[in-house]
């Protein structure tokens, strides 16, 4: 391995540390925040309401800090600042008010938001040299790490707390808890900086016309592609709002399910990534490796006949392949963007992915949420035929690769 090879795969490793003690806490919040703005009385559609705004704050935010990093270059400092604001989930440990929850839920998204593109663009970086689907797949491999930890912390919480305990109590005391990472990651991020802050003098030299290259319209093709999907995706919030509110089963084991479906994405993460690179030196030009995105679609159509029925083995096997879709999502998704994106251009190429991405969580985790105090079976059809609406636009963008 030679030495900017080596360098790489070391400043993969340290992005992917970070990102799983980001997991540990973000992912834990998102575990329980459906369950615990249901037991502060708020009801499905205003939980779907209040975590889609937040993914569509946060991904408008992706846009904005996509643009800006890539004219200043400064990538670094969006990085940091939007970890630095991962303080709002232990901040929600202090307030039993719905509403304040609310905006700290929001404000943990909003930091993503902010961070996201300047991060992924210094991770692509170094994917170039090792592979960018193993170097994404290592990435989130390492960070799921942190979203099985995460869920797990609420699920020894509620294990431990005392029968007389207040429930309230019980969750404030579990996202005390996640002021220990968040000091553990800002020590780490600023050990990487000072290390790999030229993170860009690792990508492999690319002739002067590429350089000039805009976004193609192979590239808006994949980010309607991405849209379909993620609208149509299931969010576990809701899943979670649905195992507590029929009493399927207990706030102790939610939280584990969670872990569960994580732990799924990590493993086919890594996995697809491999593949990904492997089609992609088999394939040369032809850029077979992007049919791994349509299991996205056929894998999701189902998922919600399996997660919103009575039957808890059924949501078992729903919520895996749901952490299986979120595997190729978090994995291939981002892979496929440091493809069909010119070094220059790249920050801005993941800000339009991300908001695509965003604006499609927001709006199917809207319609979702009020389509679940509607109809149960409306609901379940409607994310299945979003799903399959994608499949036409897959092969139209392939059509138009270069």
């Amino acid at each position: 391995m030679d030495n900017l090879k080596k360098k790489a795969f070391q400043l993969i490793i340290f992005l992917g540390i970070v990102s799983l003690l980001g997991d540990v806490i973000y992912e834990g919040g998102r575990a329980v925040h459906g369950q615990y703005l249901s037991v502060l009385g708020v009801n499905a559609a205003r939980v779907g309401f209040i975590v889609g705004l937040g993914e569509l704050l946060g991904y408008l935010f992706r846009l904005l800090s996509g643009f800006i990093a890539d004219r200043t270059k400064s990538y670094w400092l969006f990085t940091i600042v939007g970890y630095g604001l991962l303080l709002s989930v232990p901040l929600i440990s202090l307030t039993g008010t719905w509403q304040i929850v609310a905006i700290l839920i929001i404000l943990e998204r909003i930091g993503k938001g902010i961070r996201t593109p300047a991060r992924d663009t210094i991770a692509s970086h170094a994917a170039k040299q090792v592979g960018t689907g193993y170097g994404f797949g290592l990435a989130e491999f390492i960070d799921q790490i942190g979203a099985v930890i995460g869920p797990l912390i609420f699920t020894f919480v509620f294990v431990g707390a005392a029968a007389s305990q207040n429930i309230i109590g019980a969750y404030q005391r579990g996202y005390s808890l996640f002021w220990i990472p968040f000091i553990l990651l800002l020590l780490v991020l600023f050990t990487i900086y000072a290390k790999f802050k030229n993170s860009e003098e690792l990508e492999p030299q690319i002739e002067e016309h590429d350089k000039a290259k805009n976004l193609t319209k192979h590239f808006w093709l994949y980010v309607l592609f991405v849209f379909i999907t993620t609208a149509g995706f299931v969010n576990f919030a809701l899943v979670g709002f649905h195992l507590k509110n029929l009493g399927i089963l207990s706030d102790t084991y939610i939280p584990l399910l969670y872990a569960a479906a994580m732990g799924i994405d990590a493993v086919v993460g890594l996995a697809a990534g491999k593949m990904y690179d492997r089609l992609k030196i088999k394939s040369k030009n032809s850029r077979s490796e992007y049919f791994i995105l349509l299991f996205i679609p056929f894998v999701a159509a189902f998922i919600p006949f399996l997660v919103f029925s009575h039957t808890l083995t059924l949501i078992l096997f729903g919520t895996m392949l749901l952490g299986f879709g979120v595997g190729i999502q978090e994995t291939i998704m981002k892979a496929a963007v440091a493809d069909m994106t010119p070094m220059n251009r790249r920050s801005s190429g993941y800000g339009i992915f991300n908001l695509s991405f965003g604006l499609a969580f927001f709006v199917g985790s809207t319609v979702a949420g009020y389509l679940y105090d509607y109809s149960i079976s409306a609901l379940i059809i409607t994310l299945a035929f979003i799903e399959f609406m994608a499949i036409p636009v897959f092969y139209l963008m392939r059509k138009t690769n270069e």
